[in-house]
Order: C-alpha cells, then structure tokens, then sequence
C-alpha cells in the first residue's frame, strides 16, 4: 500500500510504514471495548481516515501519532458503546459478543475464503474469552473504556482521562468499579486449561452420542445456555436454564439435524466446539468451565457473527 506525500509530487509517504503499524494495537483494542469485529474494523478505518484527512503540515505536528490513533479510536469507541446499547436493548434474542476463532483458522468471510491479513488479527488471551467480554457489556461504556485502557492496555489514568474527558481520579474510581464487577463474576474455582479441553471433548461425544445422561454429568445443575440468533426465528430467545434442560434441547437438535458436524475449535482463546453443516458455519460455541462441570454456554448462530469462521 503506497500513499503520496503531497498530491501529484510522486514520493512516498515515509510515515505510512509506522502509522499502518498501529493497526493491530487498533483492532484488539477497538474489539475488547465494542465485543463486536465488525465494529472495530470500523473504528480502525474512521481512525485512519480521519488521520489522512489532515494536511502533511498537521500530521508532523502531533509528536506520538501511535497515541493520536489510540485516543481517537477510543473516542469512537466511547460513543459508539452508547448508541450500541440502545441497539442490543431491541436485539431479538440475547447480544452475545462476537466469537473469535484460533489466529490460523482466519478468513476474510468473503467469496474465496482468503485468509486475514496478520494485522487484522485479534490476539487471543484471557481479555478476550468470552466470559470476560459477557462481563465488559454490563459496564457503563466509561468503565469498560477506562478498565480496558489502564487495566488491559496499561495506559496510565493521565491518559485515560484525556481520552475518556474526565479526572484520573474520576478514571481511577471506573476502572476500580469495573475490577469489582469482574471479581463478583468469577469463580474461584480455576479450571485447569487441558482440563477444560477434555470436559468439552467429552461435551462433544456424548451431544454426537445424543447421550442425555452423559451431557447431564458434563453439565451444572444450574448451568445457563444462551443462544444469540441474530432475530432467526429458530433461535431460543431466552435463557435456557438448568443442566438438564439444556441437554435434552440438545439432544432434541441432533435428532432433527442429523447431518450437524461437530468440531472441537479454539473460541476466544478458549476449547469450544463449532457446529457445521454442509461444510458451513452454522454455531459457535463458547463455554465457562468451573470445576469439573460446565457452568454456562454460548451458542453464536448469528452469520454476520460467523464471517472469521472457516467454512468446511
């Protein structure tokens, strides 16, 4: 990608090598603050394009411009978290935040399946599994920007409050709010990884076994399922509560889809499964081990939700 200096002098912008590399600290950013990869790969753009809106002569006189992209993104981020609340209020179903599959599994969702470029990649790690991020849309959009900022990105409260346009003492008391809510969330009870990888592998055989009894013993008595259909009318608008019920709604799935390939993907960083038909994405399925039980599943079937996702 080459950008011109000045129009028409022919020589190539020589900050353009560092501005672009921003762009990944921009994506993983925008995406832990919205919960949405569409939405953030629209923040980066309007980031960028309000920065090649400037004059040369402006551009040279911002002395950090990896931290004018930062404020600016963060900014966007700031309104956009209002109005999508307002959106997610009269979503039909549940708003789950979008799945993110392994960073080798990444395709661009378009006719080809050509793989993302690197920089579009989120990096995976515990701010992105899905239990966190169902913990961030509970938060004010202040607190998730400030707690993401200083807590995740390591920005100090001076420069969150110039972003944020508050005091870092105000930035202080967000972030401290937002600690408070994740530690409510969290169970103390921390499942081992390669422990969770086997619950879920043994999720999988017995859904594929239509075992219920088996998928009860995996499962919390007072486990949750949540299903985000993006409005499909086939979706379960609510919570589906009890280790049990959701078994046998699984089960139930099975037996009328007998064609569903189950998979054991890496979602969020996490052991999940992916449910395929015909060699295509149809759900995702993130989980919240604790202990030796599963406590909570998320199922994405939403296609705008799905476009990362390898397709057969």
């Amino acid at each position: 990608m080459t950008t011109p200096s000045e129009p028409g002098d022919g020589r190539l912008d020589p900050s353009l090598s560092a501005i672009m590399s921003e762009r990944r600290q921009l994506i993983n950013l925008a995406y832990r603050l919205l919960g949405s990869l569409a939405d953030a790969e629209d923040v980066v753009q309007e980031t960028y394009a309000r920065w090649y809106a400037m004059s040369r002569r402006q551009q040279e006189t911002i002395e950090s411009p990896g931290a004018w992209l930062t404020t600016v993104a963060s900014r966007i981020c700031l309104d956009l978290l209002g109005s999508a609340r307002a959106r997610r209020e009269h979503y039909v179903g549940a708003w789950i935040p979008e799945p993110l599959p392994d960073r080798t599994e990444w395709t661009t969702g378009r006719p080809g399946g050509a793989t993302v470029d690197p920089a579009d990649r989120v990096t995976l790690d515990e701010s992105v599994n899905m239990a966190f991020l169902v913990v961030l849309e509970s938060m004010t959009p202040a607190e998730r920007v400030a707690f993401i900022l200083h807590d995740v990105f390591r920005y100090s409260f001076a420069e969150v409050a110039e972003i944020v346009g508050r005091t870092p003492a105000a930035c202080r008391q967000l972030a401290s709010s937002a600690r408070r809510r994740i530690r409510t969330s969290q169970d103390p009870s921390a499942t081992p990884a390669a422990q969770r990888a086997d619950i879920v592998r043994n999720f999988k055989q017995a859904w594929e076994a239509k075992d219920i009894d088996a998928l009860i013993s995996l499962l919390a008595p007072d486990a949750t399922g949540i299903a985000d259909g993006g409005g499909l009318v086939s979706a379960e608008l609510d919570p589906i509560d009890g280790g049990e019920q959701i078994a046998r709604i699984l089960v139930d799935l099975a037996r009328k889809a007998p064609d569903l390939t189950i998979l054991e993907r890496t979602v969020n960083g996490q052991p999940g499964l992916v449910a395929q038909q015909d060699g295509v994405t149809a759900v995702v399925m993130a989980f919240d081990v604790v202990g030796d039980r599963i406590k909570r599943i998320w199922a994405v079937r939403n296609p705008e939700k799905l476009r990362p996702w390898t397709t057969g």
